[in-house]
């Protein structure tokens, strides 16, 4: 495995899209173009299947610096109504277009720090939500919440207006590992609001955590896995620190290259943790994620209804994911749209009524194709075609590059069929990178994504 991770360590994106954000085509890309493939596909898809709401809350308090998300930080907290005013109105603007009532079948709350707002606040954000729209008959909705500021009232409020699953960012117990990434928090503080949230009824806690972490060891990992374990959450995201220091805005300072585990050794972090996980009853669940039996997760993988959009995995597709707020992006299967990253021009362009979008990407047929393909791998760890000459015009030449990888015992191919096998589960961003046929038209000159182990 050693050799295999040097060899295949590389930097390579995460496929939360296809094609990726640095490989849109904007100067195709036009509003009212969006606006078209958006209104399409909800009719094609509102009435059976629902649509997805994210809604970016980037408010922090303080800068944890593993982080590579759009965020604000602030101890000013009367910026939250202002702000749930404008996501509102952004609401306002998109159900204006939109031929009919939407039906919700997924909203989640990200950030920054969801609870860094106040119960209230968050209440009102979700009934102001619920005015213009319908619940869709099973749905689920989630936030992110910081074990050091989620209170029992903040589980509460979301509770009672519908939310039933919460994630709490752990990353790891280590105060030395915590200290390096301005993230301090003990045990304690995750103990008590993973117990709030079950005693209030939520029916899905999550876990974040972290390998390849600053001054991050094999003995630190063991140990969180080890604790974790004591408050066995029904899921967790179990995934490795993306270093891209060299993303505007990005808070990855105040450690160096050097303080960071090698490639071979996140790679012996990530084994051991996973065998740990495996040891308590977890299973593992596409790129990075694990669930027990009883968790919507592992059940939609069973059932072949486990998807990915910009949310990360979730456990049923929509067709329509709408992103409001503040540098959030939206997929309407046909294209995908991000909006504008300041929080000044974004509330001056919603509260003058356009919707606040500065780039996108109209997917062209061969991207909808590849798309197919590499959700499949990323969801199934397999995929599939009748006829490759007539998948999209590349296939052939994407096959060949994969031979390498079969001969590697990562892959088998047959004459309609890819299957990742075990060995090759840590390679999946790598395989997947084979049938990027953008990324390789156009090999970047720069520094892009972080690596691939």
């Amino acid at each position: 495995m050693c050799n295999l991770v040097q060899k295949y360590n590389i930097p390579g994106p995460r496929y939360t899209s296809y094609p990726t954000v640095p490989y849109w085509d904007i100067n195709t890309f036009s509003g009212k173009e969006w606006e078209h493939t958006l209104i399409k596909s909800f009719k094609e898809s509102n009435a059976t299947e629902g649509i997805s709401l994210y809604i970016h809350l980037p408010f922090c308090e303080s800068l944890c610096t593993f982080c590579g998300c759009h965020k604000r930080i602030t101890k000013r907290h009367e910026v939250e109504t202002p702000y749930i005013q404008a996501v509102l109105k952004e609401w306002q603007l998109y159900c204006n277009i939109l031929p009919e009532k939407p039906i919700v079948k997924e909203l989640h709350l990200g950030g920054g720090t969801p609870t860094f707002f106040t119960p209230e606040n968050l209440q009102a954000l979700i009934n102001g939500i619920f005015r213009k729209a319908e619940r869709a008959a099973e749905y689920e909705f989630s936030f992110e919440g910081h074990p050091n500021n989620t209170t029992k009232a903040h589980l509460q409020a979301l509770y009672n207006v519908g939310f039933r699953r919460v994630s709490y960012g752990v990353q790891d117990y280590n105060s030395t590992v915590q200290k390096a990434i301005n993230r301090v928090q003990s045990f304690e503080n995750v103990k008590n609001v993973t117990e709030w949230a079950r005693e209030i009824g939520y029916t899905s806690v999550g876990h974040d955590i972290i390998f390849g972490l600053p001054h991050q060891t094999l003995q630190h990992v063991e140990e969180t896995i080890l604790k974790t374990k004591e408050l066995l959450p029904d899921r967790l995201a179990f995934y490795s620190y993306a270093h891209v220091p060299w993303l505007k805005g990005n808070g990855q300072r105040g450690y160096r290259g050097e303080d960071l585990p090698t490639a071979t050794q996140k790679r012996d972090q990530y084994e051991k943790g996973k065998n740990l996980l495996a040891k308590v009853g977890y299973k593992e669940i596409g790129m990075d994620h694990f669930a027990l039996e009883n968790d919507s997760l592992y059940q939609s993988m069973v059932t072949n209804n486990l998807h990915r959009n910009f949310m990360g995995y979730t456990p049923s597709k929509t067709q329509v994911m709408i992103g409001l707020g503040v540098s959030s992006i939206s997929d309407s299967w046909y294209s995908f749209a991000q909006n504008v990253k300041s929080l000044e021009e974004y509330s001056h362009l919603v509260f003058n009524n356009i919707i606040p979008i500065y780039r996108g990407h109209i997917l062209t047929q061969e991207d909808v194709v590849i798309r197919k393909h590499i959700l499949n791998l990323m969801c199934r760890l397999e995929t599939s075609w009748s006829n490759k000459n007539e998948e999209f015009a590349q296939l052939s030449e994407t096959l060949d590059k994969l031979q390498e990888m079969k001969n590697d015992g990562l892959i088998e191919i047959s004459s309609t069929k890819l299957t990742v096998l075990d060995k090759g589960r840590p390679f999946i961003r790598n395989i997947c990178m084979a049938f990027d046929v953008l990324l390789h038209q156009k090999t970047p000159q720069t520094r892009l994504f972080s690596m691939t182990i």
